[in-house]
């Protein structure tokens, strides 16, 4: 006997939706086929639920609650002023940008330079050329085939940035790729970028989540980056997602790394709602090394879910994982790690970490780390820590004559600031630790 699976209202509406804008979505007929093919995966899969390990804390099918009209184009009249505005700390870094607009590119108020060796592309117009797909990836990636959220991202998926780095060419300064809320009414935007680096190329790239004030309290966003690192790159991706506390982040990052290669990816994340970030990494090449770290700031009823995969499926890699959370009233914070090690993985050395700062008997933190191990000759670890601040500390500062309140902000700064310091650009490290600041004078402005 057949039993046929239940749809929710929100899995029927985004089904439906698809049916009324597809002819809009950009790309040829084989796009438009990768994207059929795609929302017949999510049609068959709906939104994940508690019942799939890889999403038990995170059940998307009982949290959102309604589907937001896609955001297919926008041409809200926005400044480059506006822009700098919403990038707040962000500004301050001497970068190319590229800007979207509520899920569409905006050349008006992009920056980029011609730089030999460097080429970005809107997806929207690389789509109209046929599918986009970096290098290397399919049998044997990380990011497993009937990901729900992947198959809505590639159906759905309306811009983004293609970013190409010829080989040997060092990329002077960052990338920012910055995705602008705006227009007071709520909507959805799936944006897809690619990241292609050639052998021995380096390049930093900033994928930045920001709003426009009077921009709509909710919205909805799932974006995806396919990475590509050639053999003997080095890349450092780092993604900041600050927003009003109701939106809901879908991210997901698919990584392939080449032999004696360098992938370090960071994500923070503040003032979300509801944020999802996976990532999905696989060795292809000996001697390559990989750093996925960061840091969430949680409060209210926040939800953040930092999840990653890490498939070492050659010998001599090098894999780091450090994430910290802060947690306040309500907030719930989640980490999931997995490092896989293949049998043919010799010599392997994997090290992952996640730790959460309670501030309020109220938060909830679950963090499960995994080591799925099948090669003999590794050094792997991994490990977990809760804690409120330490009341020896606190005396301490206090009995320097440091008020009650800054002796807090002082301690937090100390504990996520660990993880800020592996962010190599010094420029993106400040600003990150200038999202911290501003959150926790927050929080003390609340609490005065």
């Amino acid at each position: 006997m057949t039993v046929a699976k239940i749809k929710t209202k929100v899995e029927q509406e985004l089904a439906d939706q698809f049916a009324h804008v597809s002819g809009k979505l950009p790309g040829d007929a084989s796009v438009k086929g990768a994207r059929q093919a795609a929302i017949d995966t999510f049609d068959a899969q709906g939104l994940p639920h508690r019942h799939i390990e890889e999403w038990k804390y995170t059940d998307l099918r009982a949290i959102v609650k309604e589907a937001l009209p896609l955001n297919v184009g926008d041409a809200s009249a926005i400044t480059i002023a506006d822009v700098i505005v919403a990038l707040g700390p962000l500004q301050t870094i001497d970068a190319q940008r590229v800007v979207l607009v509520n899920g569409a590119y905006r050349k008006e108020l992009s920056s980029t330079e011609a730089q030999s060796g460097v080429t970005i592309t809107p997806l929207s117009e690389a789509l109209a050329r046929g599918p986009v797909t970096a290098k290397g990836f399919g049998a044997g990636e990380a990011a497993p085939a009937d990901d729900a959220v992947l198959a809505l991202n590639a159906a759905y998926m309306t811009d983004g940035a293609v970013v190409e780095v010829a080989t040997g060419t060092e990329v002077e300064r960052p990338i920012i790729i910055a995705h602008v809320r705006a227009g007071g009414e709520a909507g959805f935007t799936a944006a897809r970028h690619v990241l292609r680096v050639g052998a021995n190329a380096t390049v930093t790239v900033v994928e930045a989540f920001v709003s426009l004030p009077g921009a709509a309290v909710a919205g909805q966003m799932n974006t995806a980056s396919e990475v590509d690192v050639g053999d003997g790159a080095h890349v450092d991706h780092i993604k900041v997602a600050v927003d009003t506390g109701a939106v809901t982040h879908l991210a997901s990052w698919i990584g392939r790394l080449g032999k004696d290669s360098a992938y370090h990816g960071y994500h923070h994340t503040q003032g979300v709602g509801l944020a999802r970030n996976q990532m999905f990494v696989t060795f292809d090449g000996e001697g390559a090394e990989v750093d996925l770290s960061g840091s969430y700031l949680g409060r209210g009823k926040e939800h953040v879910d930092n999840t990653l995969v890490v498939d070492h499926a050659v010998p001599h890699g090098t894999s780091r994982e450090l994430f910290k959370c802060v947690l306040d009233d309500n907030a719930r914070g989640i980490f999931q790690g997995k490092v896989i090690v293949q049998q043919i993985a010799q010599k392997t050395d994997g090290k992952q970490m996640a730790q959460a700062l309670m501030l309020s008997p109220d938060t909830e933190f679950d963090s499960k780390p995994e080591l799925e191990i099948y090669a003999d000759d590794v050094l792997c670890g991994h490990g977990s820590t809760v804690a409120e601040l330490d009341e020896g500390l606190m005396f301490y500062c206090r009995a320097r004559g440091i008020p009650e309140d800054q002796a807090r902000s002082l301690l937090v700064q100390s504990f996520i600031g660990e993880a800020i310091e592996v962010v190599e650009h010094e420029q993106v490290r400040g600003a990150i630790t200038a999202y911290a600041e501003q959150w926790l004078e927050e929080r003390a402005a609340r609490s005065s």
